[in-house]
């Protein structure tokens, strides 16, 4: 790192990582679950530490302009970013939204709940209340006295800041040693969720005749989707190891974020087309709920620029080609006739 930061080829400590998380789940969903709550512990506590030993480096001049002006720069791997401005705002909400997935690994799991009508509400509601007293605790940070006020904008974006802050981090090395680790274990244990969730759609999407079967056997011992576990590890290994971080990040928050359109959409027709099927749980208030899960999404689509949309559309279509190639013609509910 420095003034003339050293490249590598390959990413290995990320397919390090990849692996190690594939192995785990490969293992089973309990081992998978203590782990990722030894890994949250770790992470909470040492931004605990930076919160406490921060508090004396903010300074509020940093907050002027609370909103910079809108304008772009640019990162070490020659990726433009806008910064500043709403652009800048929903660019930003787009990057680390991908830190807030969690949601749907609630509903991938249900399959392999004891009863899944009794067990996805309390699930649900538990991580709401959850993510809504985080939220309480964490809000007050970065709004008005969080990190935003120890570093200036200019120094976010690292770039050369036209007034230096009179406050210096100097002595705390190991400091920002621990963050390092906080953030590696912050990126595993969201790797950890996500990966658990998409191995759990491939198996139901093979159960209902989407992709071949293979991807629903199971381990003999384990009884995990082993074969789906090992395929995603393959293909984010090659991912993780070859495209930057940032990107990685940013295709993951755009997939993720229209997958989320699709779901308002898609609930809210069904509540419409077949409003007589039985239903454990339903979502209330659901035109409202529906309309602006789209507007949030979509914004935070629209922030994340045309690149990421150039990607998105290019999963689409591969996933298109997928779907009338293959699926289409092997789906169970379109063979049984109910899918007409």
């Amino acid at each position: 790192m420095g003034a003339n930061p050293v490249h590598g080829i390959v990413n290995l400590p990320a397919i390090l990582i990849l692996f190690l998380v594939t192995l785990l789940l490969i293992r089973g969903i309990q081992e998978s679950a203590f782990v990722n709550n030894i890994i949250v512990i770790v992470k909470l506590a040492i931004v605990v530490a930076v919160i406490i030993i921060g508090w004396g480096f903010m300074n509020p001049a940093n907050h002027t302009p609370y909103i910079p002006l809108a304008t772009t720069y640019t990162t070490p791997e020659g990726v433009t970013h806008p910064f500043g401005g709403i652009m800048g705002i929903l660019g930003a909400a787009g990057v680390v939204f991908f830190s807030f997935i969690g949601f749907d690994a609630v509903s991938t799991a249900a399959q392999e709940t004891i009863n899944p009508k009794r067990d996805m509400p309390i699930g649900h509601s538990r991580l709401a209340g959850d993510l809504h007293h985080s939220l309480r605790a964490v809000f007050p940070m970065y709004s008005a006295r969080g990190p935003r006020s120890m570093i200036s904008g200019q120094r976010a974006k690292k770039l050369p800041s036209p007034t230096p802050s009179p406050n210096t981090w100097t002595g705390y090395g190991w400091l920002a040693q621990l963050t390092t680790v906080a953030i590696l274990f912050g990126f595993s244990s969201v790797i950890l969720v996500m990966l658990l969730g998409q191995s759990r759609v491939f198996y139901a999407m093979s159960r209902d005749g989407l992709i071949p079967k293979m991807f629903s056997d199971v381990h003999p011992k384990f009884r995990t989707p082993y074969k789906n576990n090992i395929l995603f590890f393959g293909v984010t290994g090659l991912f993780a190891a070859f495209i930057p971080e940032d990107i990685v990040g940013e295709m993951t928050s755009i997939g993720t974020l229209f997958a989320f359109i699709l779901v308002c959409i898609g609930v809210w027709i069904m509540r419409k087309r077949r409003p007589d099927i039985q239903r454990g749980f339903t979502v209330p208030a659901l035109p409202v709920v529906a309309v602006l899960g789209i507007f949030t999404c979509g914004a935070m689509i629209f922030g994340l620029g045309w690149t990421n949309w150039a990607r998105l559309i290019i999963w689409m279509v591969i996933g298109l080609v997928i779907y009338f190639s293959y699926s289409r013609h092997h789906s169970k509910l379109m063979l049984s006739g109910e899918g007409k």
